[in-house]
């Protein structure tokens, strides 16, 4: 069996991320197959799948097939820096070059030069730093914040995204250019509930995993409990079912796991993908909602068309931003600056490392 992990570290245990990947199911070996193919060049590739699904394990392990596989591989998540200091962190920054810059410090593109850099989640990438992005990946040099001097460098980018890219660049918060100078090779990861044949066998390595350090012995699994596993949907994929087996090994006895010790959650997402009848209900839906509004409002229809719609979405998502952007197909970074001109985030400024009511006050210090 082809089993892929990620290195030990402590903020896996918090992480979304998958640890393992396996490729037991056909659609799983046909994407081996194409990852060994395109791995030897030095290609840029785009790897879309839905969180969970094991995209980082796949960027290193291009990496470990590639030529580079003696350099740097270094993975950065676009989304988990604010927008003032995504360039500082990418391209590196001189001392002085803004407040808190005390030293020059060397971006992430410098610090995986001679190897391989990983942009997750991508779609979260400001237009302005989009733009500064695909200067470096033609020019094959970087110019730190502050600095006028470029510095060469010799990575090869792959990148990764959960969001439908096509329709951020329809909505003009992706560059259809830096999409097109990304995506040379293009990997799909299917999510868990379509590659069935992998649950079976990533369920005997996290079994494997925590009952050693657990310090368990052999742990078996009730042919009821295969099958309970095996044909639920998975809306959390690789690392949810990682959870479920943790959690399970701490309450099964006997060194057995039984179909009522897997608590499987009640969550289930609605899917993008709906059948022709739906789709032309909701069509005929807002047709008729647009004809009442154009007989009805005039003027400034689109600004509030567009309000109304970002805040019904942010109140369906009780107030959570990750939600909302992926109900309404944004980036995080795009939905939360929407939300602050809006009026539904308030920008607090004075106290930094405060926020008041969870995430719907941001603190845009540095």
């Amino acid at each position: 069996m082809q089993l892929l992990t990620l290195p030990p570290s402590p903020t896996l245990a918090t992480s979304i991320r998958a640890t393992a990947q396996v490729f037991e199911d056909p659609k799983s070996q046909a994407l081996l197959a194409h990852l060994k193919q395109v791995a030897p060049s030095e290609a840029s590739v785009l790897i879309f799948g839905e969180t969970g699904t094991g995209k980082e394990l796949v960027a290193r392990h291009i990496h470990n097939l590639s030529g580079r596989r003696n350099g740097p591989f270094i993975a950065v998540n676009c989304g988990a820096f604010t927008e003032s200091l995504v360039e500082a962190e990418l391209f590196g920054h001189e001392k002085g070059a803004f407040t808190g810059a005390l030293a020059a410090k060397a971006g992430w593109f410098e610090e995986a030069n001679g190897g391989t850099l990983f942009l997750d989640e991508i779609g979260d990438l400001p237009m302005a730093i989009q733009v500064k992005l695909l200067r470096v990946l033609q020019e094959r040099e970087v110019v730190r914040l502050g600095s006028r001097k470029s510095i060469p460098i010799n990575v090869r980018v792959l990148a990764a995204t959960n969001v439908q890219l096509e329709k951020a660049i329809n909505a003009r918060h992706f560059r259809e250019d830096l999409y097109y100078r990304l995506n040379v090779v293009s990997l799909q990861l299917h999510p868990l509930r379509e590659r069935p044949g992998d649950i079976l066998p990533l369920t005997r390595h996290f079994i494997n995993s925590y009952s050693d350090r657990l310090g368990y012995g052999e742990v078996r699994l009730t042919s009821e409990a295969e099958h309970k596993l095996a044909s639920y949907d998975w809306p959390g994929n690789i690392r949810e079912l990682e959870n479920v087996i943790h959690h399970t090994l701490l309450i099964c006895h006997e060194s057995l796991i039984r179909q009522e010790d897997l608590r499987l959650s009640n969550l289930r997402i609605e899917r993008s993908e709906s059948t022709p009848a739906l789709d032309e209900s909701a069509d005929a839906l807002l047709q008729r909602a647009f004809q009442r509004l154009f007989e009805e409002e005039t003027g400034a229809l689109h600004e509030k068309v567009e309000e109304a719609l970002l805040r019904s979405a942010y109140r369906f998502c009780h107030h959570n931003q990750v939600h909302t952007a992926s109900l309404l197909g944004l980036s995080r970074n795009v939905t939360r600056t929407l939300l602050i001109k809006i009026g539904e985030l308030v920008v607090n400024k004075r106290r930094p490392g405060k926020s008041l009511k969870g995430d719907r006050v941001i603190n845009l210090s540095i």
